[in-house]
């Protein structure tokens, strides 16, 4: 009798629930992160805080770094086990996807590693590291951007599967350039720039939102 998870089909649905799996782990952290620990920590005493920057964020971190890292893997082997047949939104999702874990692991991950060395030196009787501050900031509006591409990112992902009857298979050239201009521009933000009305949540919220209505929109349209 043949078991349907080793069939072609059912090894890509395997993929597909690890990828589940692991972007629930990653994506539920960085929520975690830019909707309760950044906002605890603007009220937090500051001892309080440095214990939480020494033995939670750490535990934290790995969880959601590794999260990222399989959610891209397993990603990447459905998108290769498909071939060309790869639909726009897909696409779509892909690139923020992948914008996304690089924020993670060549930003995030880095910033917050001098974060909690400066914490646990200090904690220690040392002096603080004076990249720190920076690097909260570089760290901090990279995570608000990914919060940001997270809703888009998750809206397409999902539309793959549940709105294929034309709209999101496929895309004009317009509208794909249009949309490649807006995300990059906002990726060299998240690199360079300012939080801007990505400070508050519900202005992260807000953004992200709107920036899936504006993304649906250009495929509607162009």
């Amino acid at each position: 009798m043949d078991i349907a998870l080793f069939t072609s089909a059912g090894m890509d649905y395997l993929f597909r629930y690890i990828h589940f799996l692991a972007g629930i782990t990653w994506i539920g952290l960085l929520y975690y992160f830019n909707f309760v620990q950044t906002e605890y920590f603007k009220e937090a005493e500051a001892s309080h805080k440095s214990g939480a920057i020494q033995k939670l964020v750490p535990r934290a971190l790995w969880w959601f770094r590794w999260g990222a890292m399989l959610t891209f893997l397993t990603g990447l082997l459905m998108l290769a086990y498909r071939g060309m047949d790869v639909s726009a939104d897909i696409t779509i999702g892909a690139v923020l996807g992948t914008l996304m874990f690089l924020n993670v692991w060549l930003i995030i991950w880095p910033g917050q590693k001098i974060v909690i060395g400066s914490a646990t030196q200090v904690a220690e009787g040392g002096e603080a590291d004076p990249a720190a501050a920076g690097c909260l900031a570089k760290a901090g509006l990279a995570s608000r951007t990914n919060t940001l591409f997270s809703m888009p990112m998750l809206f397409f992902m999902g539309s793959s599967m549940h709105m294929s009857s034309g709209l999101l298979t496929s895309a004009s050239i317009p509208a794909i350039v249009l949309i490649s201009v807006i995300v990059l521009v906002l990726e060299a933000n998240g690199i360079m720039g300012k939080q801007g009305p990505m400070t508050s949540v519900k202005g992260v919220i807000g953004c992200g939102l709107g920036l899936t209505v504006v993304l649906y929109g250009i495929l509607a349209l162009l």
